[in-house]
């Protein structure tokens, strides 16, 4: 983490807060109750700052800097409204494309799909506001500058997200080992969005519950599963091909 992402202290937070900057997440020390502490917390939650209250131990590993109690990353780009990159696909007479990611913490492998997601073309990558890697300068660089161009939608719930695009028309496929059928057995060149899950434990079980289509990538080796990245990138360009080489 570029320790320039980092703001800290109560006062600067709010600032920075109530400015309109793009914040990935704010930290507050655990058992802090004063008044300005009350303020930020009322900040954050009118401008939809994600925030967690933690231990003073995870603070001070943050900065060493007088943070009092205090400390936040700053978001390394803008995020995107998802409706509006539907919309905007949708009237330029195109079947909106979209990626979404659940729980996928490795910062390079986040940069990776990322960087596949703006080669193919796709309309939106899609992560929640919890449980996923942080869009920092590390993120970027490892997109090869790829998140400079790719729109990001940072959403509260991904349950949520799936619901608005399906009732926007776009069929949600999951990618899992578990699924029965075949990913190239399905249907992708209608309106698609790709659901991706986790280094350590793949999709949600209440995601896969609300995908319209749950697919497989073949394995024919002795290992069980691909690299997120390398899953992600095989499942986008089945997508292109559908769309696009068919």
């Amino acid at each position: 983490m570029d320790k320039t992402e980092l703001i800290y202290g109560t006062r600067a937070v709010i600032e920075a807060v109530r400015a309109g900057r793009q914040i990935e997440k704010i930290y507050l020390q655990t058992g802090l109750t004063n008044d300005l502490i009350k303020e930020l917390v009322n900040a954050l939650k009118e401008h939809d700052v994600p925030y967690s209250w933690v231990p003073l131990e995870k603070i001070n590993r943050l900065t060493t800097k007088n943070h009092q109690g205090v400390v936040g990353y700053l978001s390394a780009i803008q995020y995107a409204s998802l409706q509006n990159l539907i919309d905007q696909a949708y009237s330029e007479g195109r079947a909106p494309f979209v990626l979404l990611l659940d729980r996928i913490t490795d910062v390079r492998n986040f940069g990776a799909v990322a960087r596949t997601c703006e080669c193919a073309g796709l309309d939106a990558l899609v992560i929640e506001e919890k449980g996923n890697s942080p869009v920092t300068s590390d993120a970027l660089k490892t997109s090869a500058g790829a998140l400079h161009h790719l729109p990001v939608c940072r959403v509260k719930s991904l349950k949520q997200a799936m619901k608005d695009l399906q009732e926007n028309g776009i069929q949600v496929v999951a990618c899992t080992e578990k699924a029965s059928i075949n990913l190239y057995e399905v249907d992708l060149s209608t309106p698609t969005a790709l659901l991706m899950g986790s280094e350590e434990d793949g999709i949600a079980p209440a995601l896969l519950k609300e995908a319209d289509k749950v697919a497989k990538i073949p394995m024919k080796g002795k290992i069980e599963s691909l690299n997120v990245s390398v899953a992600a990138g095989i499942a986008i360009y089945e997508v292109v091909r559908q769309k696009f080489y068919k």
